[in-house]
């Protein structure tokens, strides 16, 4: 009995791979269903030297955990080491990583935080000395 290793090997070279990709969309989704599982999806602590390199998120703080009428609300912001108020630096009024906003103009103004800095622009009536105050004096 003879082999014909000549048309064995050009029925090798001519077969077309046939990639099944069945197992490799359940690998894919088992690693997804993993880490969605084990993640932490909770804001993470920045320093100071991530700043720059970070967009900056706009729009109101979340203040849902104070209520009433208070005239002064408290925003902590982790690394909080600079305020500017309408272009005035109001970073000697910084205590505990935290800054007393006045009610008006977190509704009225607009407030930009960036991880370790806020940036506040009043409503029209409103002075920098007036729109932010100490934590301790309230």
């Amino acid at each position: 009995m003879t082999i014909d290793v000549k048309s064995y090997k050009e029925k090798v070279l001519n077969r077309k791979p046939a990639i099944n990709l069945v197992p490799l969309i359940d690998i894919l989704f088992t690693i997804m269903i993993f880490l969605v599982v084990t993640s932490n999806f909770s804001a993470t602590d920045m320093s100071a030297d991530d700043a720059s390199s970070t967009d900056s998120g706009t729009g109101k703080p979340n203040v849902t955990d104070v209520s009433g009428d208070a005239e002064y609300y408290i925003m902590p912001v982790a690394n909080l080491h600079k305020v500017v108020v309408d272009g005035k630096d109001m970073s000697n009024l910084i205590s505990d990583n935290a800054i007393a906003v006045k009610a008006n103009v977190i509704d009225e103004g607009q407030i930009q935080i960036k991880p370790g800095e806020i940036i506040i622009t009043t409503p029209a009536g409103v002075s920098p000395e007036e729109a932010v105050r100490s934590p301790n004096t309230t």
